[in-house]
């Protein structure tokens, strides 16, 4: 799983720019249709929580605890954001979904260490 935390944050982090670049372009016609969307600001914080957590994942790819929960937490609000106000920038579905899908890989880590709780 070390291996899937390397990738998974230098993939996040190369998202999270195109995620920047297409929020401002959906915020500019937001406001230009004057929709009252806020699927530019959603685009937004999804790449903030995106390059926060590829961040994270790279940098607590080696440690036993406290980083999946981190990035279950970071991801998971990434994803809530990214589906609930997509509105009618549909590719923002698409980074939720990849987000969703490091959350699994992220349980699924955590329940692969299982002492992770013990102490």
């Amino acid at each position: 799983m070390k291996t899937w935390k390397l990738v998974s944050g230098i993939l996040s982090i190369t998202f999270s720019l195109l995620v920047f670049l297409q929020s401002c372009a959906a915020g500019v016609v937001n406001s230009l249709e004057k929709n009252g969307e806020m699927s530019g600001f959603a685009g937004f914080l999804t790449g903030i929580f995106l390059i926060s957590g590829g961040i994270i994942s790279i940098v607590t790819r080696k440690s036993e605890k406290g980083g999946n929960i981190a990035l279950i937490i970071i991801f998971t609000l990434a994803s809530l954001i990214g589906f609930t106000m997509a509105g009618n920038f549909s590719d923002l579905k698409i980074w939720a979904s990849w987000c969703l899908l490091n959350v699994i890989l992220a349980i699924m880590d955590m329940l692969k260490k299982k002492n992770i709780f013990e102490e």
